[in-house]
């Protein structure tokens, strides 16, 4: 389906861009793995074209001109873009998840704060569950009971993500870990992220969004019976792999201000084995005993975009809005009014 050349270079992109999905990719069925290295790669360039630029509107806009070439089949000449492209007529992908993703991107071009865990599911949902609601479309699942697992998985790791980087992210100017838990513990925000600094407070905050994750990487696994089990090795690697990142920074008292955590090669591969044994016992349960438990609140609009007949003609963009209009209000916010530059 995709052109060889192409798709090497997004091998390319994804093995020095993510470490951790490259590992848990290797062990997917190909005709899967080759299109989650294609829907990564192209959300690794939307990733790094908005951390990487001077004008991150200026890259918004660009990104979003970017995404409806490629859904009017049109892509640009760029081999993530002409494979993701192939992607999105193969799979009929919803048009909605890489927009709710570019959505997540967008208030991070704002330098948006989550004052509430609420908040903060709602922009993992938009950067992560996108994701996670799209590796099952691949896999030609969209029931909505493992779309909501999947969701969690997305949320989990993400939350992940945020403790991990919480020093990191203050060096940028950024701060993710909801400011009413920060206030609770006294800790003054502005201060923190001009010298962030660890506290036992910190920690606290720390280890309460990892707690939060561990809840959602238990729910998420029931999801996985309903997966295709030639997949299943693969995504619980993945939930894995991360789940093991937390568990780093927990061994350091919560500690991500002076440290990066992160899984070794040899965890990796013990990580790896560890996912076909899981496989393995999952083909024992059976598919009933998939949670069907509510999803999070926030992110029931990826399932719902996930299961509509009509996925090619999906036009719900930005929380409802136009193409346009949200390019005209980026314009509006752009101090350096570069829009033409486009």
């Amino acid at each position: 389906m995709y052109n060889k050349d192409d798709l090497e270079t997004c091998y390319e992109i994804i093995k020095k861009g993510s470490h951790s999905f490259y590992a848990a990719s290797r062990i997917l069925p190909k005709k899967v793995r080759d299109s989650a290295i294609v829907l990564y790669s192209f959300c690794r360039i939307v990733d790094d074209a908005i951390d990487d630029s001077q004008s991150k509107v200026l890259s918004l806009k660009k990104l979003l001109v970017r995404l409806e070439k490629v859904y009017s089949g049109k892509p640009e000449n760029h081999a993530s873009d002409r494979c993701f492209a192939e992607l999105v007529t193969f799979y009929e992908m919803p048009k909605a998840l890489p927009m709710a993703l570019l959505e997540g991107m967008q208030w991070d071009t704002e330098e948006k704060k989550y004052k509430t865990l609420s908040e903060l599911r709602s922009y993992c949902a938009r950067v992560a569950s996108t994701v996670g609601v799209m590796m099952c479309v691949l896999m030609r699942v969209r029931d909505k009971d493992i779309l909501a697992r999947a969701c969690d998985l997305g949320v989990a790791m993400q939350l992940t993500n945020i403790v991990r980087d919480i020093g990191e992210d203050a060096r940028s100017g950024r701060i993710y870990i909801p400011t009413d838990w920060m206030k609770e513990k006294k800790l003054d925000i502005e201060d923190f992220m001009k010298s962030p600094k660890t506290s036992k407070e910190l920690g606290l905050i720390a280890k309460r969004l990892l707690q939060e994750a561990g809840r959602l990487y238990k729910r998420s696994e029931s999801g996985l019976f309903g997966l295709p089990t030639s997949c299943q090795p693969g995504i619980y690697a993945a939930r894995y792999i991360y789940e093991g990142i937390g568990g780093h920074i927990e061994a350091v008292q919560f500690d991500s201000i002076n440290q990066r955590a992160k899984t070794s090669k040899s965890e990796k591969i013990t990580l790896l084995a560890f996912s076909f044994l899981k496989t393995l016992s999952s083909k024992i349960v059976p598919i009933s005993a998939v949670v069907h438990a509510p999803a999070l609140s926030e992110v029931k609009f990826l399932i719902n975009s996930a299961q509509k007949e009509n996925h090619r003609n999906d036009l719900v963009l930005f929380s409802g809005k136009k193409l346009m209009d949200v390019l005209m209000e980026l314009e509006k916010n752009d101090k350096k009014s570069i829009f033409l530059s486009t």
